[in-house]
């Protein structure tokens, strides 16, 4: 792999964790709302990450003579199909029939432990980011540039 590739998986890496991330604070902010647009509970959403591909012979070469890296990329955020926790609460708006409102299934303790473990590889990819470049500069030294 180029240094290039490097720079380019690493900078994939950084841009799908900091999807990951928004989409974790989103799910966060969103842990009371009971009712969306449409009048449904907030429902969890989660990024489905999946290597880069290459469908062209043109970057399949690219790839191949090692100018770049295929790296990572966001294909979906997905909703969580789990249900939503009820909670007794008759004085509530939203509450139906027998005084019972819906939440999202979103929980506050797996959502920091998730956003623990984005801001944990946006670092490491960030680690190999300034490692590559470091090895590029050093690179330079040796040739006498």
């Amino acid at each position: 792999m180029s240094i290039f590739g490097a720079l380019d998986v690493s900078a994939t890496g950084m841009t799908a964790q900091q999807v990951r991330t928004d989409i974790i604070s989103q799910n966060i902010a969103n842990v009371n709302t009971t009712r969306d647009a449409k009048g449904n509970p907030y429902k969890r959403k989660m990024v489905v990450f999946e290597e880069k591909s290459f469908p062209t012979f043109e970057e399949s070469l690219s790839f191949a003579t090692g100018h770049t890296g295929k790296g990572v990329k966001v294909t979906e955020i997905a909703e969580d199909p789990g249900e939503g926790r009820m909670v007794y609460d008759p004085s509530h708006p939203d509450a139906d029939e027998n005084g019972y409102v819906t939440y999202p299934n979103v929980n506050t303790v797996t959502e920091m432990t998730n956003m623990i473990d984005a801001t944990r590889a946006y670092e490491a990819n960030v680690t190999v980011l300034n490692s590559t470049k470091g090895m590029a500069l050093k690179a330079l030294d040796i040739s006498g540039a």
